[in-house]
Parts: C-alpha cells; sequence; structure tokens
C-alpha cells in the first residue's frame, strides 16, 4: 500500500458521488469543525478485534449474526428504542452460540 492509503484524510480525495445539497454552507463548515474536536465513535483496538473476529467467521469458526434497521430515522434512534433492539440482538446471537455449537460475534 502506498503512504496515501495510510493517511486518515485519504478519503477526502475521493470524488464525491451521493452529497445532499446544502443550503447553508457555514452551518456544515461549522458542524464539520465541531465534529473534528470530539473522540472517534470507534478505536483502532476495536477494529483490531472486528477484524480478527470476521476472519474467525470467514473460516468457519464463528458466525457472525448481523442485524440492525435499513432506514432507522433519528426519531426513532432513542435510548430505549436502541436498548431494546442490543436486547434482542443479543437473545438471538444465545440462541444461534447454542444452536451451532460455536462463538458468534
Amino acid at each position: 500500500m502506498t503512504q496515501q492509503l495510510h493517511d486518515l484524510d485519504h478519503w477526502r480525495t475521493l470524488p464525491i458521488k451521493q452529497q445532499p445539497q446544502w443550503y447553508d454552507e457555514a452551518a456544515v463548515a461549522a458542524a464539520s469543525a465541531e465534529l473534528a474536536t470530539l473522540p472517534p465513535l470507534v478505536f483502532a483496538g476495536e477494529v483490531d478485534i472486528l477484524r480478527d473476529r470476521l476472519a474467525r467467521a470467514a473460516a468457519g469458526q464463528a458466525f457472525l449474526l448481523q442485524g440492525g434497521d435499513c432506514a432507522e430515522t433519528f426519531a426513532g434512534a432513542t435510548a430505549e428504542q436502541i436498548r431494546n433492539r442490543i436486547k434482542t440482538v443479543l437473545q438471538m446471537a444465545v440462541v444461534l452460540t447454542y444452536g451451532a455449537s460455536m462463538p458468534g460475534w
């Protein structure tokens, strides 16, 4: 890989293919600046763990249970609804882990 692909801002050089029309460029810039000051949503160690677990699933040593809403609205993203969704996925994982006799990720 080239050094450019290791650059965290490499994505900024790619062509924009599905960009909404922003009516207030100053608000977009302000929101982007604020987001840039916040901690990451996912940390490098978590990515490494996910990569390892996906490799195990690809090798048939575990299964992957993926779930979620295809088109969730911001209004539907309440703490209670997210908690209930996670609870359902965890219950499904327990059943599948037992039935498949292998770890789930």
